[in-house]
């Protein structure tokens, strides 16, 4: 067994039906990375939509969609390094660590983009975004598996173990927005991003006091696994940081900075060129790793549902974009004669979450005594099929606001239910199926790849809309979305039985 997967004598004599301490460790450190990571989101079109003097950036939707586009991109694409520099350097530990301390610098440094004339405080924005990014690349996809190496690959628990830590998640999301967006709204943006700022350094020094309940999961692979000097760095560590960090801010920084300059021409071209180096570099990674026909079968699952991820998060993630707008400009807030922020009803998803989460469990596994259980690939294209019917609802709602009359908040809330089922049928399940199907020597690496795929996907939904608009003028967005999801849902359920064989026992 790999050392990195030895946990300590007291966590094996637990009883199978409970969970071991440090799973609790890696949902409060997730809770507050989510925290800060959803607070910010939910300000940062309205942010850079905002007019000058009430402290924006006063740009136009297309513009701050594009900007939302390639962050939101980013930060689901830079785990692919991280993951790497953890499975063959660092550790998953220490790159959660770094990662940490990187987000909770690159918020403060959103909320000091408040200061100076406009060139300044552009200069001080895409320099914090591109910190996050970087600091994401770190510790998105190192937490996620060190929630899976808690358990062996057929440990029943392991489903009901993601399960939790995505509650966690949505605690954070959900907490995110009221606070960041009401103190934003009261006291001004910079209070907005310092409070998430807060909230990733809280979880990141509750992270580094508790990682003695993790055992010793999450080591570097050549490191002696029993050293008490958990979060120490040395010279080959500091190196690989370096130059990770330099080489990612620079790139980052640059991209967020020329795109508004480049033509539609060159966007194209640059994005493409990324996209090519990113995948041949993946391509030998995860060549140069995998060995023997089942985990070959194993990987190309993984290749073929990223795949179908994509149109699903394509469609989700108009949460921060599209809907965020809708909430502001179309939907009418005021309750009990106050105006509430447009950004508190990014936290209606997580409400949802945190209501229907316990329900969709205990359904999983009331069909799995009786041999009823969906697949992996059936949960997916239940959620691509409940993802199309929201849109349905979405559309909806818009043709409605076209007269310029505000609508009811229950639109919204409606859709945000309709998603979150479809959330909650793939998002904690294709955690786990990563952890579940990829090769040992690479589960960051392939755990970034579902990442990939996620970033992908947050591009095209910044983009979707100019897209359309530009080509098909005729085609609505959200009307788009309903066709492209329920038909992907539909192909991937004809597709399952040979998706489940390939998967070889695993389910």
């Amino acid at each position: 067994m790999d050392q990195t997967e030895i946990l300590h004598p007291e966590e094996l004599k637990k009883p199978q039906t409970g969970h071991p301490k440090g799973l609790y460790v890696l949902f409060a450190t997730e809770m507050w990375e989510r925290f800060s990571y959803y607070g910010m989101r939910a300000l940062l079109v309205l942010y850079l939509t905002a007019q000058i003097v009430n402290g924006g950036f006063q740009l136009d939707r297309t513009s701050a969609l594009e900007i939302y586009a390639i962050f939101t991109g980013l930060v689901y694409l830079t785990p692919i390094v991280g993951g790497l520099l953890a499975d063959k350097v660092l550790g998953q530990r220490k790159a959660i660590f770094i990662g940490g301390i990187l987000m909770a610098l690159g918020q403060f440094t959103l909320a000091y983009s408040q200061v100076g004339n406009i060139e300044a405080r552009t200069w001080l924005l895409h320099l914090g975004l591109g910190v996050i990014i970087v600091g994401n690349g770190f510790f998105k996809p190192n937490i996620s598996t060190i929630v899976g190496k808690l358990y062996s690959d057929h440990d029943p628990r392991k489903d009901s173990a993601f399960t939790i830590f995505y509650m966690g998640i949505n605690l954070g999301a959900f907490l995110a927005p009221l606070v960041c967006g009401y103190l934003a709204v009261e006291y001004g943006w910079a209070y907005g991003f310092g409070a998430a700022g807060v909230g990733m350094l809280l979880g990141t020094i509750w992270f580094a006091v508790q990682g003695k309940l993790l055992g010793n999961v999450g080591f570097a692979p050549d490191r002696d696994h029993q050293s008490k000097q958990q979060l120490t760095l040395g010279g080959k560590d500091w190196t690989q940081i370096a130059l990770y960090v330099v080489s990612g801010l620079i790139l980052v920084y640059g991209l967020l900075l020329l795109w508004g300059n480049l033509g539609e021409g060159a966007k194209d071209i640059l994005t493409t060129v990324l996209a090519i180096i990113g995948a041949l570099s993946l391509a030998y990674i995860i060549f140069s790793n995998t060995k023997g026909s089942v985990e070959w079968k194993r990987v190309g699952v993984i290749f073929v549902l990223c795949f179908f991820n994509i149109f699903f998060w394509a469609g989700f993630e108009q949460a921060g974009g599209t809907f965020n707008l809708f909430a502001e400009s179309n939907t009418d807030r005021i309750l009990f004669g106050w105006e509430t922020p447009a950004a508190w009803f990014q936290s209606v998803n997580s409400i949802w979450i945190i209501s229907l989460a316990p329900v969709i469990s205990m359904l999983w596994l009331s069909l799995s005594r009786i041999g009823k259980n969906p697949n992996i690939p059936v949960k997916f294209a239940l959620a691509l099929i409940f993802l199309g019917i929201g849109f349905v609802v979405m559309s909806a709602a818009n043709a409605a606001s076209q007269g310029g009359d505000l609508v009811s908040p229950m639109w919204l809330v409606t859709v945000y239910f309709l998603h979150t089922v479809a959330e909650l049928c793939l998002s904690p399940i294709g955690l786990s199926m990563i952890s579940k199907l990829s090769p040992q020597k690479i589960v960051s690496v392939m755990m970034g790849l579902w990442f990939a795929s996620i970033a992908l996907a947050n591009y095209m939904a910044g983009v979707l809309e100019s897209v359309l608009k530009n080509n098909f003028p005729d085609m609505q967005l959200f009307s788009f979305l309903t066709l492209t999801s329920i038909c992907a849902g539909v192909i991937l359920l004809i597709l399952s039985p040979v998706l489940k064989k390939l998967m070889s026992g695993v389910s």
